[in-house]
């Protein structure tokens, strides 16, 4: 028996941001959502248009203050071809919460807070 990953959810509070943040910041675009019909939840799935694994955005309408993510210890991965470019980038946009020089990898902040880690092919 083989299982694969098929998608991660998080949770996020503004949806809008969030989406407007995965596109410029990693590249991931909308491959489909799903509406509640009482408008409670919309789910959002992102792609990066080669991997069959997606990120599963949550937004629910009931949830008026910001998620609490724990201690930061779970976090997603994103391997770049040009980790040079991605870093600079990420600069830019202010979202590099910490650096691991000597791993050669650094973290950024969605705008939720969650942690994502950007690390070069190797």
């Amino acid at each position: 028996m083989k299982f694969t990953i098929d998608h991660f959810n998080i949770n996020v509070l503004d949806l809008g941001k969030s989406l407007a943040f995965y596109k410029q910041a990693l590249g991931l675009k909308e491959e489909r959502r799903k509406t509640a019909e009482d408008g409670s939840y919309i789910i959002v799935f992102l792609s990066d248009g080669t991997a069959a694994s997606k990120l599963e955005l949550t937004w629910l309408k009931s949830q008026e203050i910001p998620y609490n993510l724990g201690d930061e210890e779970f976090h997603i991965a994103f391997k770049t071809q040009d980790f040079d470019a991605a870093y600079a980038l990420h600069k830019q946009m202010e979202c590099i919460c910490y650096e691991n020089k000597k791993m050669g990898i650094y973290f950024i902040n969605d705008p939720d807070g969650y942690w994502l880690e950007v690390v070069p092919v190797r």
